[in-house]
């Protein structure tokens, strides 16, 4: 297949924040700099830097008021939003998916690829947990709607060309509820812009991710101040109220909030290790700390488990505990490891390594179908 000449257009669930998810479409946007982009609502205050509001094209959700704040419970309507865009003029669709964009209906001579970060969750491996934690009319209305839901995800799968995961555990999930089978291609990295400091650590861990329920920072916390050890806490969002009341002023809690990326480097250099309690599709966090040569201790299960090498570039703890995390820390402290491995390993995922995969399977179809 030629690729210079091709009309593309790149299809994402929603341009709101800044994630993994969103580096990936950032990427796809690098290879395809012509691109059109399609998206069910856009933030441009947030998100103009990056995607300029020229390339971006929006559904009917971002004419309703406050449509950026509460798109989430828009669910229902997502299916049909993603299927009123008009692609029959490209050549070539890539939507990247953890929810509805990979339902966008192509032609038969446009090529569809779909990057999926994980079916959807909360239709599937994570329902009961959403349901639990949701208010009675969320609870009504998530029985009523999800059944219709997961029947169009199945048929919407079905519409694409080529699907990739982006680890071995979302194949797994692909495989479970679509019965498809999925290409795995590591999202990208930007080891590039990292290196190690090749100094000695000094007496601190790190934990940095964004600030909700599933990440568990306060395993973290409440690990370091029984083992009396200092933790830097990197970031911000909706739990910081209750991460800091956990902490209760213990001095060896600090919380940075929201720090540049040199500054996060800095940290990441010089830290003991990367605490990482969150079960996560695949996770950038861990991979960027060992770049910096830096080892992680890590909840065995999910994407970690294909990014970090066992008492090589970190460790595990089996449970999501305090106490399998205390356990873990203390036999991470009696371990010796070795920069420049924990280095080289994270150079594996680098951003240049995912746009020659990506660029190598578009190029492996002959003609567009």
């Amino acid at each position: 297949m030629n690729i210079e000449n091709i009309k593309v257009a790149i299809v994402h669930d929603w341009l709101v924040t800044y994630g993994g998810a969103e580096r990936v479409v950032e990427t796809f946007l690098e290879i395809f700099p012509e691109a059109d982009m399609y998206t069910l609502v856009y933030d441009e205050k947030k998100m103009g830097k990056i995607f300029p509001k020229e390339k971006v094209k929006t559904s009917f959700i971002q004419k309703f008021p406050k449509s950026t704040k509460i798109y989430t419970k828009l669910l229902p309507l997502m299916p049909y939003a993603f299927e009123e865009f008009d692609l029959n003029s490209y050549d070539l669709v890539i939507s990247s998916s953890t929810c509805c964009a990979k339902g966008v209906i192509t032609n038969p001579s446009t090529l569809h690829i779909s990057y999926i970060n994980s079916p959807m969750r909360y239709a599937w491996d994570l329902y009961h947990d959403y349901k639990k934690r949701s208010g009675k009319i969320t609870r009504l209305f998530m029985s009523i709607f999800m059944k219709n839901l997961r029947v169009w995800d199945i048929a919407s799968s079905q519409r694409i060309d080529k699907i990739i995961a982006d680890s071995h555990n979302i194949a797994k999930r692909i495989r479970k509820y679509w019965n498809l089978d999925s290409e795995v291609i590591y999202p990208p990295v930007e080891v590039e812009r990292l290196e190690p400091n090749y100094k000695e650590p000094e007496e601190f861990y790190v934990s940095f991710s964004r600030f909700v329920p599933y990440k568990r920072i306060d395993l973290a916390i409440e690990a370091c101040i029984k083992l009396d050890r200092k933790l830097v806490i990197i970031g911000d969002g909706e739990e910081r109220k209750k991460l800091e009341k956990l902490a209760d002023n213990n001095k060896n809690i600090i919380f940075t909030g929201r720090i540049s990326d040199e500054e996060v480097k800095s940290y990441l250099q010089r830290c003991k290790a990367l605490i990482f309690c969150a079960e996560e599709d695949f996770g950038i966090i861990p991979l960027e700390c060992q770049a910096c040569g830096r080892p992680v201790i890590a909840f065995g299960k999910g994407g970690a488990l294909e990014t970090i090498l066992n008492k090589e570039t970190g460790i595990f703890f089996k449970k999501q505990e305090v106490e399998s995390l205390i356990e873990s820390i203390l036999e991470f402290e009696k371990l010796k490891f070795d920069i420049k491995t924990i280095y080289n390993h994270a150079q594996k995922f680098s951003k240049n390594r995912f746009k020659k995969e990506i660029l190598e399977l578009i190029k492996s179809y002959k003609e567009i179908k």
